[in-house]
């Protein structure tokens, strides 16, 4: 990966721009942001929102005095983005990074968190020399676009008024409030009084993927962060999300993320 290729930067300053340039940008907005303009057009209240701005676009966010930093500005080439890792999600599939509309994402207290802790690993290996952090900021930049991908399928839940995705949004707020407490597709299932196998189809007509991995995306996420941002032991985060043994919690990291949770720390 050329240096170039991926940027990322923190929203610290009280106003910052950008646009016109070969890059497609990821506005993370936390709740410093006062406004985003894009294109003379100004836009409030966007406080936990994500915006995807076409390289064409031309912006401005302005944030307030009190906050010290508002989130993330990150720029991603065409290359990038047309990587195998990157190329079959709805990156590509639903244009987020369109010329005439602006998709936007509101996200919940939830995955906010999640995809905070994304950037600030994205930001933490750009800057770094280690060992393959080409494949590491891959992977992690995979999880952001997982994620964003599964809310823009279900951001239409209320107004669509549809069955299956109704109850996908439920099955990923409770995920959202249960993964470390509860680990197989057959007890969210019976908590929201549906098989199993209906609740798998549902997650796979709607998002594209199965509710298994859903569950581990979470548990993933969620060890990459307390490895990445605490000072608990390896066996203290383990159990913490539901694993039984070191062994079991190290093995799973291995299986899903191709490192050890030692290798994930440092």
């Amino acid at each position: 990966m050329h240096p170039e290729q991926v940027k990322i930067s923190r929203i610290v300053n009280p106003i910052t721009k950008g646009g016109n340039e070969e890059y497609y940008t990821v506005c993370h907005l936390r709740s410093g942001v006062k406004t985003i303009e894009i294109d003379g057009k100004i836009y409030d209240d966007v406080s936990n929102t994500i915006f995807f701005l076409h390289s064409r676009h031309r912006w401005k966010i302005t944030k307030t005095e009190q906050a010290q930093s508002a989130g993330y500005i990150l720029k991603l080439s065409r290359a990038i983005l047309d990587h195998p890792l990157l190329s079959n999600l709805h990156i590509n599939e639903v244009r987020f990074f369109a010329t005439t509309e602006i998709p936007t994402l509101n996200l919940a207290p939830g995955i906010e968190k999640r995809t905070q802790s994304i950037l600030e690993m994205i930001d933490e290996l750009v800057g770094s020399h280690l060992n393959n952090k080409d494949q590491a900021i891959f992977s992690l930049l995979n999880t952001f676009f997982v994620y964003c991908d599964g809310q823009r399928n279900i951001k239409s839940v209320v107004s669509e008024n549809n069955a299956k995705k109704a109850l996908v949004f439920k099955y990923k707020k409770l995920l959202d409030k249960r993964c470390c407490e509860f680990h197989d597709v057959e007890q969210y299932a019976s908590l929201l009084n549906v098989s199993g196998k209906y609740l798998n189809q549902c997650v796979k007509e709607v998002l594209n993927t199965n509710a298994k991995s859903l569950i581990n995306e979470q548990r993933i996420m969620r060890a990459r962060h307390a490895l990445k941002f605490s000072d608990k032991s390896v066996k203290e985060i383990g159990f913490e999300l539901g694993f039984s043994s070191p062994e079991y919690f190290s093995s799973f990291l291995k299986q899903h993320t191709g490192m050890s949770p030692s290798l994930i720390r440092n």
